[in-house]
């Protein structure tokens, strides 16, 4: 008789807000499609409210914040300039959060594996991950054209599992906004929310299992979850 497939646990990580401090140059890039457009530069201190649920999401936001109306305007037509530009600029202001290194180095030490399963657009996700050199350490990349859905649809995240050879009953979700809480729900899948991220409220009041302010925090809170 065959022995079973033995799998390693995996910690599927969102990108922007939870693994990559990657506001300034979204919101650089953001700001060189405004001024296409002869709008104003919308300011860094905003980004809580513009950043965190994709390209299309943040060019709609970033145009209410300036009082305009984004119905009024191509969508597609703004996200396929904003894509030209971030991935010109990037990464020139963003850079992994504190403690991610040592968190990777820790979890893998016992045994864990990596992935990321973000809503940005898979050729940029690598292109962020591969400048800073933590593509190595990731057993699956998924974005937001991986397949034919995205976060929160709970298809994403189990895509995302099944690239990185792990197991949905040995998975959890780390991320930093409604949409990374969202799908592990969906997905029946514990969950950790960091404070550090995009989330344009409090994230422990989308219902994560387990809040961090760093990510020297996450082991413990993955040892309690675990138990």
């Amino acid at each position: 008789m065959p022995e079973p497939l033995v799998t390693k646990p995996l910690l599927v990580f969102d990108l922007d807000g939870t693994i990559v401090d990657s506001a300034g140059d979204l919101i650089t890039s953001l700001n060189l499609v405004m001024a296409e457009e002869g709008l104003p530069a919308i300011p860094h201190a905003a980004v809580s409210a513009i950043v965190g649920a994709g390209a299309r999401a943040m060019i709609e936001r970033g145009l209410r914040y300036l009082g305009e109306d984004p119905a009024l305007r191509d969508i597609d037509d703004l996200m396929a300039r904003f894509i030209v530009h971030y991935s010109r600029v990037m990464p020139a202001d963003s850079r992994p959060y504190p403690g991610l290194g040592a968190t990777f180095d820790r979890f893998e030490a016992a045994g864990w594996r990596f992935a990321v399963c973000t809503n940005k657009p898979e050729a940029l996700s690598y292109q962020l991950l591969d400048a800073l050199d933590i593509s190595p350490r990731l057993s699956a990349i998924c974005g937001g054209d991986t397949f034919a859905v995205r976060k929160p649809d709970a298809r994403h995240l189990f895509g995302t599992i099944e690239k990185a050879g792990g197991d949905p009953a040995d998975t959890i979700m780390v991320g930093d906004s409604r949409s990374d809480i969202e799908v592990a729900r969906n997905a029946g899948i514990p969950v950790v929310a960091v404070t550090f991220g995009y989330a344009d409220r409090p994230v422990g009041e989308f219902g994560p299992d387990a809040v961090i302010d760093h990510l020297d925090e996450l082991w413990d809170a993955v040892a309690g979850l675990k138990r």
